[in-house]
């Protein structure tokens, strides 16, 4: 199974922490809320992304596991 990133817009309050904890997947719009790269989130990244859905100030940033 791989993971990607999920983000639940009704919690998310633009704080850009994800984006600086995660580059490689996650930019910013000119508000300051992710951009998420759709892409399946490699094994060498999965310590990265996991960083980055911790550290969510407000809870909103999640792996999200699709069947393959």
């Amino acid at each position: 199974m791989s993971e990607q990133l999920g983000i639940d817009w009704i919690r998310c309050d633009a704080h850009g922490l994800c984006a600086e904890l995660f580059p490689e997947r996650i930019s910013l719009d000119e508000w300051g809320y992710p951009i998420i790269d759709g892409a399946e989130i490699a094994s060498e990244l999965r310590a990265h992304a996991g960083r980055a859905v911790a550290q969510c100030p407000v809870l909103a940033l999640r792996l999200v596991g699709r069947a393959g």
